[in-house]
């Protein structure tokens, strides 16, 4: 019996390590396989795009129309585009992650900053990096509380605040030498 109680104890110290080394290899690493300028192309601004366009107003010979969700399909689609574009905030900010690939420049060299220039800015300023996506996240919730309360006026009121909170970042990273950026 004397033998048999250390080797329960190896045993079970044996079980659990190797029920750890499992659950590490289990566990999903965090990768950062897209860039910043890939997350923006295909998660944010087709979902900022949709928000925009899910109220508009309109004068035809009927008068004033406006377009907006009109049934419970119409509004989940919406709001499906609101939590992707609040969660796609969660994605840009994993660290680590670049602003575009290796050797890509930028769109409009004479507005826009070089990648590896917006890096640095994001690499030296990470906190105020993170307060303009939470900004965004929060214009976004503001929309989704129209959304869930089907009120299409306070869906259009948010879009302003997300292209707001967009225009605020891109003028602090993207360009921000550009004198006639937000001004139309």
């Amino acid at each position: 019996m004397r033998n048999a109680i250390p080797f329960l104890t190896l045993s079970i110290a044996a079980s659990i390590c190797f029920s750890c080394q499992a659950n590490k290899s289990d566990a999903p690493s965090q990768t950062t396989a897209f860039t910043i300028r890939e997350i923006m192309q295909s998660m944010v601004e087709p979902r900022a795009t949709s928000l925009w366009n899910a109220v508009s107003t309109s004068v035809t010979d009927k008068g004033i129309e406006t377009n907006a969700p009109s049934n419970d399909e119409e509004w989940a689609n919406v709001r499906h585009e609101a939590v992707t574009l609040s969660e796609s905030m969660n994605v840009i900010l994993t660290p680590g992650r670049m602003v575009a690939k290796p050797g890509e420049q930028a769109k409009d060299p004479s507005v826009e900053l070089s990648p590896e220039q917006i890096d640095k800015l994001i690499r030296e300023d990470r906190e105020s990096w993170a307060k303009l996506a939470h900004g965004l996240q929060d214009s976004v919730t503001k929309a989704i509380r129209a959304i869930d309360a089907k009120n299409a006026d306070d869906l259009s009121s948010a879009g302003a605040d997300i292209d707001q909170a967009c225009e605020t970042c891109h003028k602090k990273y993207w360009y921000p030498n550009d004198e006639k950026a937000g001004k139309n």
